[in-house]
C-alpha cells in the first residue's frame, strides 16, 4: 500500500520503517508520513522475526515490601514505559520470588533471547547478579551501584551526599539530636545513606551515637516501629532523616500517636520525592530524586547497548538529589524533648 503510493519497492519501505542507515533521511520521513496518513500499523511479530531482535526490555521487579513498590517503582516504570513506547519497543516485567528464581529467569533469557536487555534495581552491597549477567552476555543496566558494579552500566543518586545534605540542613536549623531511620546493610543505598548522615554529624562535631540509628524494613510499618523506638529513648531526637518517603510516612504516624505534630516537636525529612508526600498534613519534606527521568535514562542506556554494542562501563551516571521543603522540617522546638521527659 505504501510502496504503491510512493512508487518504492517493498524492501525500501520496510528498511525505511525499520530505520536502516542505508536509507536516506528524506525517504524515511516520507515513508513514515505516508504510513501515518494510511493508518499503517507494523506487524511487530513479523518485524522481530525478520530482524532477529526481540525489541523488548525486561524490568526485574525487586523483592521488597509492596508499599514501597507501589509508590517508588510506579514513577520509575512510567519513565521506562514512555521511553520504550517512543522507540516502538515493549516493556516486560519480571517478578521473581527469590534470587534462585531470578537467576533461572536470566538463564532462560540467555537461551531464548525473548528479551534484548534488562534493567535491574535495588542493588545489593555485594550483588552476584552483575557477574552472572556479564557471563551470560545479556545487556543490562542497573538502577543503583554495588561493590560489584565497576565494569557495569548504572545510574544512581549520590546517596551519601543526599543524606549528608539532609543532616546538615537540620544542623543549620540548630538540631543536635538527629536520628536516622535506615535500612538493612545488605542494600548498598542503605549503607551509603547512613554514611552520609554520620558524615554530616561528625563534620559538625556531633556524635553519631548508635541509639540514634534505627534500621527499618523499608515499609510504612517499619518506619512507624522505628520512630516509636526513637521516641522511647531517654533523650529522643529532635529531627529524623528517613531512608524513604514511605518510611517517613510511617514515622509521622508514630509521632501523631504520641500526640506530636511532625515538623513541630520532631522534624522529619524523607527521600524519593514521591507525590503522595505533598498530600499529607503537614506535607512531607523530602529529598527528591528524578524517578521518571531516571527510568527514561535507563532505557536510553540499555537500548544503546543492544543496538550499538556499547561498553557497559561507558554508561555510568551519578546525579544529585535536591531538598524539597514542604512542612516537616523546622528549627527545634523549645519544649522538646523536655515534654517527652515530663511524660515518662
Amino acid at each position: 500500500m505504501i510502496a504503491q503510493r510512493l512508487k518504492l519497492s517493498e524492501s525500501t519501505v520496510s528498511r525505511a520503517l525499520n530505520d536502516y542507515q542505508d536509507i536516506a533521511l528524506e525517504t524515511k520521513e516520507l515513508v513514515r508520513k505516508t504510513a501515518a496518513e494510511l493508518g499503517y500499523v507494523p506487524n511487530m511479530h513479523a518485524r522481530r522475526l525478520a530482524s532477529g531482535k526481540a525489541d523488548t526490555i525486561a524490568f526485574v521487579m525487586p523483592r521488597t515490601d509492596g508499599q514501597l513498590n507501589a509508590a517508588f517503582l510506579g514513577e520509575l516504570m512510567t519513565g521506562m514505559a514512555e521511553a520504550l513506547t517512543a522507540r516502538g519497543w515493549d516493556l516486560s516485567v519480571l517478578v521473581p520470588r527469590s534470587l534462585d528464581e531470578e537467576l533461572a529467569m536470566y538463564r532462560n533469557i540467555s537461551r531464548t533471547r525473548h528479551v534484548s536487555g534488562l534493567i535491574i534495581s535495588r542493588t545489593l552491597t555485594k550483588d552476584i547478579r552483575f557477574q552472572f549477567l556479564k557471563e551470560l552476555g545479556i545487556p543490562f543496566v542497573a538502577h543503583g551501584r554495588s561493590l560489584d558494579s565497576d565494569q557495569a552500566a548504572w545510574i544512581d543518586v549520590d546517596n551519601l551526599a543526599a543524606f549528608r545534605d539532609m543532616a546538615a540542613h537540620f544542623i543549620a536549623f540548630g538540631h543536635r539530636r538527629i536520628g536516622h531511620i535506615g535500612g538493612p546493610d545488605t542494600y548498598n543505598f542503605a549503607v551509603e545513606r547512613a554514611k552520609g548522615w554520620r558524615t554530616a554529624l561528625e563534620e559538625n562535631g556531633i556524635s553519631a551515637t548508635p541509639d540514634l540509628l534505627e534500621v527499618a524494613d523499608l515499609s510504612f510499618n517499619g518506619g512507624e516501629a522505628a520512630m516509636r523506638r526513637l521516641l522511647a529513648l531517654e533523650d529522643p531526637p529532635t529531627a529524623v532523616c528517613c531512608i524513604s518517603d514511605v518510611v517517613a510516612i510511617g514515622a509521622m504516624r508514630a509521632l501523631r500517636a504520641h500526640g506530636l505534630v511532625p515538623g513541630q516537636e520532631v522534624s522529619v525529612v524523607g527521600y524519593d520525592g514521591l507525590d503522595i508526600g505533598a498530600w499529607l498534613e503537614p506535607p512531607l519534606s523530602t529529598m527528591k530524586q528524578p524517578l521518571q527521568s531516571a527510568g527514561q535514562q535507563l532505557v536510553k542506556i540499555v537500548t544503546s547497548m543492544v543496538e550499538k554494542g556499547d561498553m557497559p562501563a561507558d554508561h555510568q551516571q551519578l546525579y544529585r538529589a535536591t531538598l524539597v521543603r514542604r512542612g516537616t522540617d523546622n528549627p527545634p522546638s523549645a519544649d522538646w524533648p523536655a515534654r517527652s521527659r515530663s511524660k515518662s
